[in-house]
């Protein structure tokens, strides 16, 4: 099993900038893909960005360009730039830790407003 902990959100205005962590309770160079997903109010959970064990990066067109995935030993990250309000959402971290198994974290609350 996995443990996932996720920080860095919070309350930003259009444009600014936030980090997210997500901790991993083992070797994040073990996992298949660790990957963020975001859900509004009212809305479907989406995928966000990922990457995959070998580095390759892949983001949704909404944050491409915006937001950047990155990891190290223990934890992953989402830098996120010009952010909008559309961006407004819990962000969830998402590990695989083969391609059938899967564990996600808490969620953590990014709110975009003026």
């Amino acid at each position: 099993q996995v443990r996932l902990m996720e920080s860095g959100g919070g309350l930003t205005q259009p444009g600014g900038s936030l980090r997210l962590s997500c901790a991993a309770s083992r070797s994040t160079l073990t996992f298949v893909a660790m990957g963020w997903y975001r859900q509004a109010p009212g809305k479907e959970r989406e995928w966000v960005a990922r990457i995959r064990s070998n580095g390759l990066t892949e983001y949704a067109d909404a944050v491409k360009g915006r937001f950047t995935i990155s990891r190290d030993r223990t934890t992953m990250y989402l830098q996120m730039d010009n952010l909008q309000p559309e961006d407004t959402a819990v962000y969830f971290c998402n590990v695989h830790v083969s391609y059938v198994v899967d564990y996600w974290g808490q969620g953590t609350q990014v709110t975009v407003s003026s």
